[in-house]
């Protein structure tokens, strides 16, 4: 049996998490070595995106990627700004990766958008009734456990171009850490030929301009100074760039990136300010 990921605005919650575990059990061969792990995103389907890529990031760098589905439900409606007819969500979509994972949910937004890329087959799933409130638990419970237990041939499915899934349009916000790290969609190669290590950034995010120095990891510059530097996420040769603050955390108010900015969103976008 494959192992499951599943990515979610609602993995917060014990409750849904619970009754996903449970819908997936039940339509699988056999759930005694059933391996689930749930990781919270929030209604930003940027947010979904970039912790998606991670995901397969990861997998395909440390993991078993022929051992893996990963299924995602972000999916805040944002195709419709009319009352919608049983709660009809985005369109479902499942997909094959190069490397051999199986992700499926909701082409919602910019879901998959980071990892358009490697993606080697794309399919819409016409069997799965789309309406329903609960779509993670009551719609994508028993693909995902088809898919688990190698049984995705028995599924109908059309393959369709990845022309659907749109690319990213600007610079994003992708996640904040625990420690008030802003993650960001920006990658190393956006700098290469514009900034050096040492120059002065002009950031502005959540309509706030700051001015960050570039430096080559976060404790780069001194205590108490903003920085950009390349962070943990990403690929190895081309990370995605991160904003923050060195801080002993011992300071009576230990400011990190998240608060220069007055807490900005995820999924918000960042503009660099020349002239800086």
């Amino acid at each position: 049996m494959k192992k499951l990921f599943v990515v979610a605005d609602l993995a917060f919650d014990s409750l849904s998490c619970a009754e996903i575990k449970i819908a997936v059990e039940g339509f699988l061969k056999d759930s005694t070595t059933l391996d689930i792990t749930f990781v919270g995103s929030t209604p930003s389907t940027i947010h979904t995106s970039f912790l998606l890529n991670q995901l397969v990031e990861d997998v395909e760098r440390y993991g078993r990627p022929l051992e893996t589905v990963i299924f995602q439900n972000t999916d805040p409606r944002i195709h419709s700004r009319q009352s919608i007819e049983k709660a009809e969500g985005a369109k479902p979509v499942i997909m094959r990766l190069k490397s051999g994972i199986h992700l499926l949910g909701p082409n919602s937004g910019y879901d998959f958008s980071m990892i358009k890329s490697r993606i080697e087959e794309l399919y819409v799933y016409r069997g799965l009734n789309e309406k329903g409130q609960f779509h993670s638990r009551d719609l994508y419970s028993r693909i995902s456990a088809h898919l688990m237990d190698y049984l995705e041939d028995e599924l109908e499915l059309e393959e369709i171009s990845t022309n659907i899934i749109p690319e990213l349009d600007e610079l994003y916000i992708g996640h904040i850490d625990n420690f008030g790290n802003i993650k960001t969609t920006i990658v190393e190669e956006d700098f290469k030929g514009k900034y050096e290590y040492g120059e002065i950034v002009g950031l502005k995010i959540n309509q706030i301009v700051k001015k960050a120095k570039y430096v080559r990891n976060l404790f780069g510059g001194i205590p108490g100074e903003l920085v950009v530097y390349p962070g943990s996420s990403g690929k190895k040769d081309n990370r995605f760039l991160e904003i923050s603050i060195w801080r002993h955390f011992t300071e009576g108010k230990p400011t990190t990136g998240v608060d220069e900015f007055n807490f900005p969103k995820i999924g918000s976008v960042i503009e660099l300010i020349k002239g800086h």
